[in-house]
């Protein structure tokens, strides 16, 4: 019984320290943790190690791990206790976090570090401060440097921590030969400021470089482009289907001698191959229900981060997004095995089989490369094996459920023949066209509407995740990505017209592809980001900068190209209605 009180004691004891941390309230004298996180090259954000690989020496209390979320697992977070001795509302001046002697191989360790420019990262009250290991001098005898003290300046606003600032002080020259021993110290400031808790995170916001009139004229211009695209494509397609009406009519009508029956031409002559089953329809079918799934998922988590400010959490928006994948798995099962059924397909267990795994194993596929070249480098990137077990997890007991789920639900509410023309047994052959009326032609120039569209806003999005900006303008993000959705239907839409009026019934994938082009663009602009806008170098930094990149391009083809198939597929379906074939 003494046991058990002792550890419901030291439960509710724990339960207090770690309340205080995450309610952000604190009383006079209460302890504030100051967690270490990662160590590594400022210009390789995603080369990070543990700051403790580095020869620095704890304090006298007791190392402890902090890991909250999975999202700060992925990202490779290992959160140790520094050691400093932090009071709530008490000043410290020239403590002694801890003495170190250190050895040749250590001294050559920091200052291989020094000269790599490494900087580390550590939290207090979960706000993010960041300091240089040392400095690193070109006079003779004064080399690489150390910086042996910490002066940790925070505002307060009575029970809360507004903000917290990291100087970086009193570098000691590192012995180029030898022992040496080093004395690391720290001082706390406390000063109390007006600015409301609710406002601590604008401190850390950039407003000048998101908020910039390129940014914003930017959106302007892309706003305009969707308007004159699409009234463009009213105009042109409206009057351009209405005289092709009129002169279908016009040919069903009494005989008319004076037409030539050469005139016979256009979209009509199709009507018979039109709605013919796409091949590959199985592939297409989980492209289908990856990309809905996706457009969803982006929409629901832009939507949330503008009403809950996700980005002011550590690693909440990551946590989040992988939550609400597995949540949507409904749709794209539901998706494809509509889109299966509709077109005539039978083996529907092995399309949801292929529905359910297709996006996962892409990310794995990538994953596990990089993770391989972490695990290489004992960075703190690699992702555990613990994490692993759980992502299986989640999409064992989560995400296949709810994709079978849907994938039952989309077939049983589908009917198969819904389709306003007859299919003829045999294809119609397809005649010979102009070079850019070919259908590789269409994808490959079907993609640079979309991508103008956005590739502003790329460049702050690629700004924020490979350097050190916090993005927080998801409010652009959501107009821009409304904009991308309605220029991927209205090039669809164009294209999948003069496919059909040059006689060509493959317009399927062609739909598909002539949208999602525009990864291809996306990825192309990556690599001109890489070698312009960086200074990231090394096989490690690299492999983590095409990796990543090449998942965020596969996500926006499958995204694309579901918006176009999706609006060139309703188009067809509505020309082809409004038309008399015998």
């Amino acid at each position: 019984m003494g046991q058990f009180t002792l550890i419901v004691l030291y439960l509710l004891v724990l339960g207090c320290v770690w309340g205080d941390e995450h309610n952000h309230k604190y009383r006079k004298n209460e302890e504030v943790v100051a967690w270490m996180n990662t160590v590594g090259p400022i210009y390789n954000r995603q080369e990070t190690y543990p700051y403790y690989q580095l020869p620095f020496c704890h304090g006298n209390s007791a190392i402890q791990h902090h890991h909250e979320t999975l999202g700060e697992a992925l990202q490779g977070m290992d959160l140790i206790n520094s050691g400093i001795s932090i009071r709530y509302l008490t000043d410290s001046t020239d403590q002694t976090l801890c003495s170190q002697t250190l050895d040749s191989a250590a001294t050559s360790l920091l200052r291989a570090a020094i000269a790599n420019k490494y900087w580390f990262t550590m939290f207090i009250d979960d706000l993010p401060l960041s300091g240089s290991v040392g400095l690193l001098k070109q006079q003779e005898h004064q080399g690489h440097e150390v910086y042996t003290h910490k002066h940790i300046v925070m505002e307060y606003n009575q029970d809360r921590i507004i903000s917290a600032q990291l100087i970086m002080d009193r570098p000691v020259v590192l012995s180029s030969h030898g022992s040496q021993s080093i004395n690391f110290t720290y001082s706390i400031q406390w000063k109390p400021t007006d600015i409301v808790f609710e406002d601590r995170f604008r401190k850390l916001l950039e407003t000048d470089f998101f908020e910039h009139k390129v940014h914003w004229l930017s959106i302007f211009s892309s706003f305009m482009m969707v308007l004159s695209l699409t009234g463009l494509v009213s105009i042109i397609l409206l009057r351009t289907v209405k005289s092709d009406y009129a002169r279908y009519d016009r040919e069903e009508g009494p005989i008319d001698f004076d037409r030539d029956f050469g005139d016979d031409y256009g979209w009509k002559q199709v009507h018979g191959d039109v709605f013919r089953q796409p091949p590959r329809l199985m592939f297409l079918s989980a492209f289908m229900g990856t990309g809905s799934q996706l457009v969803i998922l982006a929409a629901i988590v832009i939507l949330y981060t503008i009403v809950g400010g996700l980005y002011a959490e550590r690693a909440t928006i990551l946590t989040t997004t992988i939550f609400l994948y597995a949540f949507t798995s409904l749709v794209s099962g539901y998706t494809s095995a509509r889109y299966y059924t509709r077109w005539g397909g039978k083996d529907w267990v092995r399309n949801v089989f292929l529905t359910a795994g297709l996006w996962p194993a892409t990310v794995v596929g990538v994953s596990s490369y990089v993770n391989s070249i972490a695990i290489y480098y004992a960075s703190s990137r690699a992702i555990a094996f613990s994490t692993i077990l759980a992502m299986l997890a989640l999409w064992l007991f989560v995400c296949f459920p709810l994709t079978l789920l849907g994938a039952i639900v989309g077939r049983r509410w589908t009917q198969q023949t819904d389709f306003p023309c007859r299919v003829n047994p045999i294809p119609r052959p397809i005649p010979e066209k102009l070079w850019y009326a070919e259908p590789l032609v269409i994808i490959a120039l079907g993609g640079i509407l979309p991508f103008g569209s956005i590739f502003i806003e790329i460049y702050f999005i690629f700004t924020s995740f490979w350097t050190y900006k916090i993005y927080y303008v998801y409010g652009f993000m959501l107009l821009v990505f409304c904009i991308l959705l309605i220029v991927c239907a209205c090039v669809a839409i164009v294209s999948t017209y003069f496919l059909l009026n040059s006689e060509d019934h493959r317009w399927h994938w062609v739909s598909f592809m002539t949208c999602a082009s525009t990864s291809a663009y996306i990825y192309l602009y990556s690599i001109y980001y890489y070698y312009s806008k960086t200074k990231m170098t090394g096989f490690f930094q690299t492999s983590f900068y095409f990796g990543y990149t090449a998942i965020l391009a596969l996500g926006m083809f499958f995204m694309l190209g579901y918006v176009g198939h999706s609006s060139a597929s309703l188009f067809v379906r509505k020309i082809y209605q409004s038309v008399k074939i015998d």
